[in-house]
């Protein structure tokens, strides 16, 4: 279990680790993207260290296809769920989730959230980009699920003012960033720890653990202020 300073994760705060792709890309990867592709026994032993964790969510974005192949079976095998962020635009195209996939998630009681239409920043977006990521990407999603959409994944972590204050009038109950600090279990804005292709389950309990240090603890409230008044 992550600690700070020798004592437990305060108490009200869950952590929130999030998880890309896993084993072999089937799909041309964006720049930079390799950074969050991590091996199956990678992803396995991070799987057993989290099980012992008492305060963690687990999520998923991008809609890979070894969401279903990898992250679910590894999921079910040791009775943990998990929200998976999927991208609209990407549903069955090659290396992605298409709607079966999404709902076999669904049916082992999997959480379907939305990552936005076409994996772009959500900073600066003008009225139809917006209207794109935030509205038709859900409909699409809830006319595969038959169910509603109530929370989104920021992609490439990057949001603005603007964008928060659309994803409340529209009704989202949380969204999910990439801001790598605890969060507030009940809060809407969500930071998450996204796992990377060399962390390893002792690395990450160290940068969760560091997290709550006051240094870090500043410099990411810091830089998520600046995030949310652009």
């Amino acid at each position: 279990m992550p600690e700070s300073n020798g004592k437990p994760v305060e108490a009200g705060n869950t952590i929130n680790i999030c998880f890309h792709g896993i084993g072999e890309p089937r799909r041309e990867l964006e720049p930079g993207e390799e950074r969050y592709w991590i091996q199956r026994d990678q992803f396995h032993a991070m799987l057993d260290e989290l099980a012992a964790w008492p305060s963690v969510r687990v999520s998923f974005d991008d809609g890979n296809l070894s969401d279903v192949r990898i992250g679910l079976p590894g999921l079910t095998a040791r009775g943990l769920s998990a929200e998976f962020f999927v991208l609209a635009g990407r549903l069955g195209t090659a290396g992605s989730l298409d709607e079966d996939d999404v709902r076999e998630l669904q049916g082992h009681g999997m959480t379907i959230g939305t990552h936005g239409m076409h994996h772009r920043s959500w900073r600066g977006m003008d009225k139809q980009t917006t209207y794109e990521e935030f509205v038709a990407a859900r409909d699409r999603l809830v006319e595969v699920i038959q169910q509603d959409i109530a929370t989104a994944a920021c992609p490439l972590g990057q949001y603005d003012r603007r964008a928060l204050g659309e994803l409340r009038r529209l009704g989202y109950s949380a969204v999910f960033t990439s801001d790598r600090r605890p969060a507030r279990r009940e809060a809407w804005l969500q930071p998450r720890f996204s796992v990377r292709r060399d962390d390893t389950p002792a690395s990450l309990r160290e940068t969760v653990r560091a997290s709550h240090g006051w240094p870090v603890r500043i410099r990411t409230e810091v830089v998520g202020l600046a995030k949310r008044w652009r």
